[in-house]
């Protein structure tokens, strides 16, 4: 559904991608994730014509972005990172706005936008100015106008950014719903227990390459099962241990006190890179 074939992309003296290739199938939530200035905003603009590609090639369902333009646009939804809603608007007039941009019929805006306002439980908002909407409320109507025009893949590019927990929980249900259509979704997200739970597959990219790609279990797996964290000469040093009984038997004989808990996503990005997904 998305693929990538040694996408380079030069900004005067920053050289921000260097030569990523990935495959996404059809259906499966992927993650991307890197710290800031890793290359995954400079993705998603190329993959949806925001930005030009320096060499490479890129494809949506099988259509080129760049010699397939508009068929290529047609295939995908953007959620960026940025509330970007016409503030004046109502929550109709934002999505039917969206629907007419891809010139679907009257009826057919009308008709999925109701369909997509009680798919995210925000039917009687219909006619709300967007400004007096809360956060959480926001990204789910951009979320569905990004879901209007029915696109086989879905952008999301830090949609819960700046949200508290509670809200971002809702959105990820909200999130696996859409999977759960078909629909494919490429996701990136500085939470890492985001990524953890949302998805199938996630790639790590540092520096403008992919250092690692694989389903997130199978990533920490590479480490262990269970982690101790412990502060030395005012550092934090970590050690991983593939039971738990290591891991007590281990921190046992150290003079430090130390935290026992989980291996989690970030110790494998950690353990490739020395960074972390900030």
């Amino acid at each position: 559904m998305i693929r990538i074939e040694n996408l380079t992309k030069h900004y005067k003296e920053v050289h921000a991608l260097k030569g990523v290739s990935l495959h996404v199938p059809a259906g499966e939530l992927f993650a991307y994730l890197g710290p800031n200035g890793a290359g995954k905003t400079t993705t998603i603009r190329i993959l949806t014509g925001l930005t030009r590609l320096s060499s490479g090639d890129a494809f949506l369902n099988g259509f080129h972005i760049e010699k397939n333009t508009l068929a290529a646009k047609k295939q995908f939804g953007l959620v960026p990172q940025s509330v970007n809603l016409d503030q004046e608007l109502t929550v109709f007039e934002n999505l039917d706005v969206h629907g007419r941009l891809f010139h679907m019929a009257a009826r057919d805006r009308k008709r999925k936008i109701s369909e997509l306002l009680e798919y995210i439980d925000l039917k009687d908002r219909v006619d709300t100015q967007s400004k007096k909407l809360s956060g959480g409320m926001k990204r789910r109507i951009m979320i569905a106008r990004a879901l209007v025009h029915s696109p086989r893949i879905l952008f999301l590019d830090e949609p819960t950014v700046g949200l508290d927990a509670g809200i971002r929980r809702r959105i990820w249900a909200l999130i696996k719903k859409i999977q759960q259509t078909g629909t494919t979704i490429f996701l990136t997200t500085h939470y890492i227990e985001e990524a953890e739970f949302l998805a199938d597959r996630v790639a790590f990219l540092d520096e403008g390459r992919i250092v690692a790609t694989d389903t997130p279990q199978n990533l920490m797996d590479r480490l262990g099962e269970w982690a101790i964290d412990r502060v030395v000469d005012n550092e934090m040093q970590t050690a991983y241990f593939r039971t738990r009984e290591e891991a007590r038997d281990y921190g046992s004989r150290q003079n430090e006190s130390y935290t026992l808990r989980r291996v989690n996503l970030e110790d494998a990005f950690l353990a490739l890179t020395g960074k972390k997904v900030k």
